[in-house]
């Protein structure tokens, strides 16, 4: 074949399978927003990516799943999910087209039907439930865009209000701009529309009161038509039981989640502690924090394949709006200088909040932290000494395991990226970026160095609102 007619070929393939990959994102848009099923790509969210976006997922996920997928053939499976009646649910299009490519001697239909068919006959109905969000910094208007997103006829959640302080038509403007545009986050893929007479945003058609929480015990959130809520109260103001139960005093709300480590109350990882929560008895919870998050469940795999003797945890933070953009005051040693220009040593509680999650490490970690002056996206470097010996690949291989077919498909993200840097990882979904190129094994093969990448801004969001689903008993019927 000549070199002409070889490019012709390629490029002539590559357009039909941006064809192919309208379809599939059409088809996608239709479950979602008619039926409430989502559509992944090994964990990976599609209906908001492009076409061209679409196709690099596709060819990444072969990569690193190793298991033959194609666009086509996964846009004939869809196709057959638009056909049947489910609930809403969210389904691994990834997986599908793997199993279907591997072992299916039936056609589409049978094979959808015989892999769907606890979900078909399920009777997993529930109603939305109304979440209110209590401040809204960085991670209420993530948690704010994600709710948002998720909106469709299978809704689980719905954001029916936004607390902040001193309400004023001015503050309302500035949030809503806010809310519009994300220095690191990029602009909202949305409508932002301002009622002030009203004091609600109306954003895709959501109408969202914005109520001022200056005294939040004595908010009436029925009045607002807001009833047997979930209040995510992100602004670290309040942090213990009892401060915290300040919310539940106030008419509407249900439940409080806490973005943040919490003292006398559950600290939850999810994926890691969330299965035996005591929802029906207990109404405060802590998300933990997203340090805690990303390393929580990178040690339980290590912990419970090789076990830990001891170790160091150095997290290597992005800078946060509790550090001065110039040389001030500051309460903490350290934190008072500039942040936009220096690396500054710091403490961290993720070594000890770790082991309220995972209570085996207790007294086995140190750790501490370094701010630098990069706006988001942290790494956690782990210097772990284990009982059993291991090597780069076997350890490397247990990881990946757990990345693309254990319980934590939704928190580790496997990389193989050789080039792979802080920016790279800006909006990832997963709690845990696992940099294997990174990993270091020593000789005797029990001491290792392991290198974990996260988003603490957007990463950690997805990890509450998956908590906050599970507290809301809203969680869909999944297929991974």
């Amino acid at each position: 074949m000549t070199d002409n007619n070889l490019y012709n070929n390629q490029f002539n393939n590559w357009l039909s399978n941006e064809k192919t990959a309208v379809n599939l994102l059409n088809y996608s848009g239709q479950l979602m927003y008619d039926k409430g099923i989502e559509i992944v790509l090994f964990r990976q969210n599609i209906l908001d990516v492009g076409v061209t976006e679409l196709l690099r997922l596709f060819s990444y996920a072969e990569n690193v799943v190793k298991r033959k997928i194609d666009i086509q053939t996964a846009t004939y499976l869809i196709e057959e999910i638009l056909s049947i009646d489910l609930p809403p649910s969210k389904l691994d299009i990834g997986l599908l087209t793997a199993e279907y490519l591997e072992d299916s001697s039936n056609n589409y239909t049978d094979f959808i039907k015989e892999k769907l068919k606890n979900i078909i006959s399920s009777k997993n109905n529930f109603s939305p439930r109304d979440i209110v969000l209590f401040g809204f910094g960085r991670i209420g208007r993530l948690a704010a865009r994600e709710l948002i997103r998720q909106a469709g006829k299978g809704q689980q959640m719905r954001l029916r209000a936004i607390v902040v302080r001193n309400i004023s038509d001015e503050q309302i403007i500035k949030r809503a701009n806010l809310l519009r545009n994300d220095s690191v986050h990029g602009a909202f893929n949305g409508v932002v529309d301002i009622d002030l007479k009203n004091r609600v945003l109306i954003v895709n058609g959501q109408t969202i009161n914005i109520i001022d929480g200056s005294k939040p015990s004595e908010i009436d959130y029925e009045s607002y038509d807001i009833n047997n809520a979930l209040l995510i109260d992100n602004t670290g103001a309040f942090t213990s039981k009892e401060a915290l139960a300040c919310h539940l005093k106030s008419k509407g709300i249900n439940k409080v989640l806490l973005t943040a480590p919490g003292t006398e109350i559950p600290n939850i990882v999810y994926g890691i502690n969330n299965k035996n929560l005591d929802i029906e008895n207990l109404n405060i919870f802590s998300a933990a924090s997203c340090t805690t998050n990303c390393i929580a469940p990178i040690l339980k795999i290590i912990e419970d394949n090789f076990g830990i003797n001891n170790g160091h945890l150095e997290t290597v933070h992005s800078y946060t709006n509790d550090q001065n953009l110039l040389d001030n005051m500051h309460k903490k040693p350290r934190r008072g200088r500039s942040a936009a220009i220096n690396m500054v040593i710091t403490s961290t509680g993720a070594g000890k909040a770790v082991t309220k999650v995972i209570p085996s490490l207790e007294g086995k970690l140190t750790a501490n932290a370094v701010r630098v002056p990069t706006a988001n996206v942290s790494l956690a470097i782990m210097r772990l000494n284990i009982n059993k010996s291991t090597s780069i690949e076997d350890l490397n291989s247990i990881v990946r395991k757990e990345a693309i077919s254990g319980s934590l498909v939704n928190q580790i993200n496997y990389q193989i990226d050789p080039d792979l840097v802080s920016t790279d990882i800006v909006g990832n979904p997963c709690c845990s970026v696992f940099d294997s190129k990174a990993t270091i094994v020593t000789k005797n093969g029990k001491d290792i160095v392991i290198y974990v990448w996260y988003d603490n801004e957007f990463g950690y969001t997805k990890q509450v609102i998956r908590l906050a689903k599970q507290i809301s008993k809203v969680r869909r019927l999944t297929y991974y």
